[in-house]
């Protein structure tokens, strides 16, 4: 942990929404004045999207398992260095998946599926904000959560994480159905070894639950919108961070505690949840910052 240079870490899987929480965090920054860096944890994975997919067809002819998911497919160790290195100094090393020629065109010629090289940081930045699967990894060789100032876990209920991955494969990446069905059941091993685990670790997760039927969740039709969903905000250990829980039951109309570290949200009001809850947090480290730097 850093009090000069703070890394704030967002963990869950794609389309899980971590997109909402990195917007919330930027807005943030924006209205502290805060430059942020941002980090996608794609950049991290060891290998490009032909091998990867030769990495796994390798594996299934030999009756194993292999994913995105784990430990073997990320650089972890490089992540760790970059953790670490960004806090004690402010500056640190990272790159870029390529996700399409486009991006790729824009970034400098790279085609898709690759990653740029590795390139140092800007100066001037005042926090690390990460955002990828294995944020929040500890094994026997990395320590990830012994790095970041702020661990955030991003994580529906496993039928509505699934809903969401149908969705968005078949939508926007041409896949057929039973396509989507096997990739989740290949992951199954290393979701359960390795990404459930980190939600035990972060300091705070939102988990959506839907208000409709998601019994079967690979023939759903549509995503459970926000409006029919409710969001659980778990602390875990709501000391850390001084949680006003008075404050956020008067502020969220419909909430309610669930337990003495969680509180349950209507849907449609997770971004404002989120600006409440990190708000002050952020105004926290930078107030840190600044102790650290009078001294």
């Amino acid at each position: 942990m850093s009090r000069l240079h703070p890394v704030i870490v967002f963990t869950g899987s794609a389309g899980a929404g971590l997109t909402t929480v990195r917007r919330a965090f930027t807005q943030l920054c924006a209205r502290l004045a805060l430059t942020p860096l941002l980090i996608n944890g794609e950049g991290f994975q060891r290998y490009g999207s032909a091998e990867m997919e030769a990495r796994i067809a390798e594996a299934l002819r030999k009756g194993e398992h292999f994913s995105h998911f784990a430990l073997e497919a990320y650089l972890l160790e490089e992540l760790e260095e970059t953790f670490r290195r960004y806090g004690a100094t402010g500056r640190t090393r990272y790159r870029h998946y390529i996700h399409s020629a486009a991006e790729g065109e824009a970034l400098g010629g790279y085609p898709a599926g690759t990653f740029t090289p590795w390139e140092e940081s800007p100066p001037g930045t005042d926090l690390l904000l990460y955002e990828g699967l294995h944020g929040a990894v500890k094994t026997e060789r990395v320590d990830l959560p012994r790095y970041a100032d702020l661990l955030v876990g991003v994580v529906p209920i496993i039928n509505l994480e699934w809903i969401q991955k149908i969705h968005r494969d078949t939508a926007e990446r041409g896949y057929r159905p039973e396509d989507v069905t096997d990739t989740i059941l290949r992951r199954m091993p290393d979701y359960v070894n390795v990404i459930a685990p980190q939600f035990s670790r972060t300091d705070i997760n939102f988990q959506r639950v839907p208000l409709v039927d998601t019994s079967n969740p690979f023939i759903a039709r549509d995503i459970p919108t926000a409006d029919e969903s409710v969001v659980v905000i778990r602390f875990k250990d709501p000391r850390k961070f001084e949680v006003d829980f008075r404050r956020l039951l008067a502020r969220l109309d419909g909430s309610y505690m669930s337990r003495y570290n969680s509180i349950v949200i209507p849907g449609g009001q997770q971004e404002l949840a989120m600006e409440l809850i990190f708000l002050p947090i952020l105004e926290r480290l930078v107030a840190g910052r600044c102790t650290a730097t009078d001294r």
